[in-house]
């Protein structure tokens, strides 16, 4: 089995050439391996750490890297690219064979086999495996074994080495090879479009590059039809659910500098083979997984319209006056208005901004039902805004994901239309962060009986995942709706609420008349004020001396734990990245910890979880705070909502300081200090409601920081929140 030997160095990178001898440390997951290297120029064994899927024990190795000294290991080569040939003397053809190769086969027998066949032996078992039954010990089903093993091995080796060239990850090579094993070099070279659509995470891009650099037209048909796929998913990911099908044909024109009328052929081709779904009446195009979730939505709305109530009867009237009696308040007309849509409909929506009462309906309707014996459950999205709902409502509130009971190993919700919840109302906050997939499954869970009650701000930002669902319902006609417009709360009346419904209505004027410019101009007992800091750096250096200084001093906050700094983008000098950078060195300044990529986790710090995972619960948005590193294992602890979990490092990548973090993270969640930097060098990103979102997320102060102008940027853009979606169609049509 040959491979490439020659190796590419980028600047400052060294090459070593040499046996790899032992084996130290190998994770069979993302094939992270640290070894012991014999390099050939003066035989001296080095230690090489990095990536080395499918490597063994006495390979020749050519690896091009940078040398590190590790606090702990001493000096090592990093490895950032290798290439293998296998050994060719008997010394290396018994350590290969005898290093773990192949299941059932230790070192006698390794031994064995090459005392027989010598320096032939890897070429015996590549071509004339049936030989090793000659030696001693070995039999046919040993000798099969063997062989299927090999085969393996170089399935692996040649798919790494044909994908080295292309920048392909590890990561993805091992996807690659586990769906097609032996055929994935063939398929790769003859289909290389089919993996964007069978394999996750390998993407378009990957594709085309191989495609294009093994021989593919720019307009070929396999090419053409991926990128469409390509296209349709980039616009999914921007929030859209669907897509009208001109603007498709020229978005993916463009993308993919082809001729429209390719663009048209490849619709045909992908509606014709059903890897597209078209609305004919409203002409929108949709990836068959989205319109089914779309679909199950439209489906759940129309069985509970359908179906009558299973509450007990209520005299209503006489229910929201008892409710008024116990809250010791009257209720305004529009919050007792709410409570009796709630009471008489299967399905509303209750929508509103801060002050304007939402809590007190919330408990009025969960009081009223907990005396008349109906079964409540009540749920959010996120477990910071059911956390906030279970001390509103006085019972608990539990994410979406616990509430339809996620199980990790079938890769599904168990509570689903055929095994649906028992309960007689579900009442559900944040409802505007709740995308099409996660709407989907709680729909297909909900018994046709039951009353469903969504409350939410339309007003704040969508979902992170693709949809509209909370504006698509109010817009279909088809649901009663609240609107709360009127702010109640006294402490409600406080400047940033006040504030951000002047953002609501388009006022771009900066919240407070004389931009401060030095922190010491500032007054403690202020609830918003907006800092002048128009530079970058000047803007970055106001967010740390707020942090560093005015807060802990001024105000005797906790930096970390009452305080979130919110940033509209990842990258640039405020951006998310090089936020938490600077927030963690000023605010936990330890020198040791454990290096991910470009991060380090040290103890004390404040992380965010950034993907679902089902077996910790723990999920997308969470906060947590490293309690101790394991500097040898490379391990972590953090502490999740009372509960100490461990991280490996394949887990770590789902982690991020969270000093700083989007507004989309902040959102479902209070803080009493929010600290939210705003420049003109953001304006992709500067919108209405995502100004709105965040001012709202502070429970007792904000702190604008930055540029005016880019402050009236964003209030001026309410338009860049369009998602295109085919929901609101779905839903008229399900009904009478």
């Amino acid at each position: 089995m040959s491979t490439t030997a020659n190796i590419g160095l980028k600047p400052g990178e060294e090459a070593l050439h040499g046996v790899l001898e032992r084996i130290v440390f190998y994770n069979e997951e993302n094939h992270y391996c640290v070894g012991e290297f014999r390099a050939r120029e003066g035989g001296q064994t080095v230690t090489v750490a990095g990536a080395l899927p499918a490597v063994q024990c006495g390979e020749t190795l050519r690896l091009a890297g940078r040398w590190t000294d590790h606090d702990r290991f001493g000096r090592q080569f990093k490895i950032r690219e290798f290439r293998s040939t296998l050994p060719s003397t008997v010394y290396g053809i018994r350590k290969y064979l005898g290093s773990g190769l192949v299941p059932g086969l230790g070192k006698v027998f390794a031994d064995n086999i090459v005392d027989h066949f010598g320096a032939e032996t890897l070429k015996i078992i590549s071509e004339e495996s049936a030989r090793l039954r000659e030696v001693p010990g070995i039999g046919r089903k040993r000798a099969r074994a063997i062989k299927k093993a090999w085969e393996e091995q170089r399935s692996v080796r040649e798919v790494m080495m044909f994908l080295q060239t292309y920048g392909v990850t590890v990561a993805q090579c091992v996807k690659i090879v586990g769906k097609y094993g032996h055929d994935a070099a063939r398929i790769l070279r003859s289909e290389p479009y089919q993996v964007v659509r069978e394999i996750p995470g390998i993407g378009f891009k990957t594709a085309d590059k191989i495609a294009i650099n093994i021989g593919f037209a720019n307009d070929s048909a396999p090419r053409i039809e991926a990128g469409i796929l390509h296209a349709l998913q980039t616009l999914e990911d921007e929030g859209h659910t669907a897509y009208p099908r001109e603007d498709l044909q020229s978005y993916a024109a463009e993308l993919l500098q082809t001729d429209p009328a390719n663009i048209d052929r490849g619709l045909e081709s992908l509606l014709g083979d059903g890897s597209l779904r078209l609305d004919k009446r409203e002409k929108l195009l949709q990836l068959p997984l989205t319109e089914q979730a779309e679909s199950k939505i439209a489906q759940g709305v129309s069985r509970l319209l359908k179906h009558s109530s299973g509450f007990p009867p209520i005299k209503i009237e006489a229910a929201v006056n008892w409710a008024e009696a116990r809250a010791g308040i009257e209720f305004a007309p529009e919050q007792a208005q709410a409570v009796k849509t709630a009471l008489s409909e299967k399905l509303s929506v209750i929508t509103g901004g801060p002050g304007t009462g939402k809590t007190t309906i919330l408990r009025a309707i969960v009081e009223i039902l907990g005396a008349k014996k109906v079964k409540i459950m009540l749920a959010s999205p996120t477990g910071r805004a059911a956390q906030r709902m279970s001390e509103a409502a006085g019972i608990q509130a539990r994410t979406i994901h616990r509430l339809l009971k996620f199980d990790p190993a079938e890769g599904r919700f168990t509570v689903n239309e055929s095994n649906p919840l028992t309960a007689g109302a579900v009442i559900l906050d944040e409802a505007s962060m709740l995308d099409n997939r996660l709407a989907a499954a709680l729909f297909r869970a909900l018994p046709a009986e039951l009353h469903l009650v969504m409350v939410g701000d339309v007003d704040q930002l969508p979902s992170v995942g693709a949809g509209n669902v909370l504006k698509d319902l109010m817009e279909s006609g088809s649901i009663a709706v609240t609107r709360l417009k009127t702010i109640y709360r006294q402490e409600a009346r406080s400047p940033i609420v006040t504030v951000a419904y002047e953002v609501l209505g388009g006022n771009p004027a900066t919240p407070t008349r004389h931009p401060a410019s030095e922190l010491d101009t500032l007054e403690p007992q202020e609830d918003l004020r907006f800092i002048a800091a128009p530079d970058p750096d000047q803007c970055l250096q106001a967010v740390l001396d707020l942090c560093s200084r005015f807060l802990p001093q001024k105000l005797g906050l906790d930096p970390v734990w009452d305080t979130q700094v919110i940033a509209p983008m990842h990258k640039g000098i405020v951006g998310i990245a090089n936020l938490n950078k600077a927030l963690q060195a000023i605010i936990n300044p330890r020198s040791s910890g454990i290096r991910f990529g470009d991060c380090r986790f040290s103890i004390g710090d404040k992380i965010i979880q950034t993907r679902n995972n089902y077996e910790k619960q723990i999920f997308n948005g969470d906060l947590g705070k490293i309690t101790a590193v394991n500097l040898e294992s490379g391990t972590l602890a953090a502490e999740f909502d009372s509960k100490i979990l461990d991280f490996d490092r394949s887990e770590m990548a789902d982690l991020q300081l969270a000093y700083a973090t989007t507004v989309h993270k902040a959102q479902g969640s209070e803080f009493p200090v929010v600290i939210l930097p705003l420049l003109k060098q953001q304006y992709m990103l500067l919108q209405r409601n995502l100004l709105y979102t965040a001012l709202t997320r502070g429970r007792k102060k904000v702190f604008l920081v930055g540029d005016p102008a880019a402050y009236a940027m964003a209030v001026k853009n309410k338009e860049s929140a369009h998602r295109c979606t085919g929901l609101r169609h779905k839903i008229v049509s399900s009904l009478p």
